[in-house]
């Protein structure tokens, strides 16, 4: 995988490896604490139908379930389209290394036609990207590097013994270094919220994994062209954490209030 690529281009490259499968390999600078990256992980699952040649429209709704951990190195990719309508085509993935499933997708993918259109969900109002500095790198997690982060609020303070009120982080965030959004990388920052939900409501490490992510896709190729390689403001929030739980909503925003795409996830962590 040539250098030149950018970081999420390496991290998500697949060569083809027979009909509907493809090879890939991890790439460090998307490490976690264990493993890579979850957002990179399903971002490697959404690329393979992106690749099929059967592939109809753009994605709509993409859940990923986290089955393993993926360990360092080469792992497969298999795609099938498990039905094709006339505008819309499901899709059945699945992650699979040293012989042993790691994570399983479902997508939805769809020719979009104009149709009437609201938005209810609401913007906040937040100061502009430009006006907070970068927040550094967490050492534990390689991958934080990968981003340009920018919290109005929620950051991360693991040092503190005060929890904070409530589990909301709001923050402006995009590749680092910049790279034009589409649907591979707007894939892996719905997962770039960090901290975790728990953290902020308990700052202290904990042993923590997303288990379930969904991401409903609002954007089409248009507006992700429009958008470029521009920050994105996201929201996330938890419902609920509650016996070694808890749940996560996310939206992400461009600059002028578009709503790109809303995220779901489903988060263990262990006492």
């Amino acid at each position: 995988m040539s250098s030149a690529l950018h970081p999420l281009d390496s991290a998500t490259a697949l060569e083809p490896a027979g009909e509907g499968q493809w090879r890939g390999r991890t790439e460090p600078r998307y490490g976690n604490m264990v493993g890579p990256f979850g957002g990179a992980i399903a971002a490697k699952l959404l690329k393979a139908p992106l690749l099929h040649p059967a592939r109809l429209g753009h994605p709509v709704a993409f859940t990923v379930n986290f089955a393993g951990p993926l360990a360092d190195g080469e792992f497969l990719v298999a795609a099938r389209a498990a039905r094709t309508n006339r505008s819309t085509q499901h899709w059945v993935i699945e992650l699979t290394q040293a012989g042993e499933t790691v994570a399983t997708a479902t997508a939805v993918f769809a020719v979009r036609r104009e149709s009437w259109s609201s938005t209810e969900a609401v913007f906040p109002l937040v100061p502009p990207a430009s006006s907070i500095p970068r927040s550094p790198p967490l050492e534990r997690h390689a991958w934080t590097g990968c981003y340009d982060m920018r919290f109005v609020k929620g950051a991360p303070n693991f040092g503190s013994k005060v929890p904070a009120d409530d589990s909301e982080t709001i923050m402006w965030m995009r590749d680092e270094p910049p790279r034009p959004l589409d649907f591979v990388s707007l894939t892996a920052i719905a997962d770039a919220f960090i901290p975790g939900r728990l953290f902020l409501r308990r700052p202290r490490w904990t042993p923590f994994a997303t288990v379930s992510m969904t991401t409903y896709f609002h954007a089409d190729e248009a507006m992700l062209a429009a958008h470029g390689s521009r920050e994105l403001l996201g929201v996330a929030r938890a419902q609920q954490i509650r016996n070694g739980y808890h749940d996560q909503s996310a939206e992400l925003w461009t600059p002028e209030g578009a709503l790109l795409a809303a995220t779901y996830q489903t988060c263990y962590f262990k006492e």
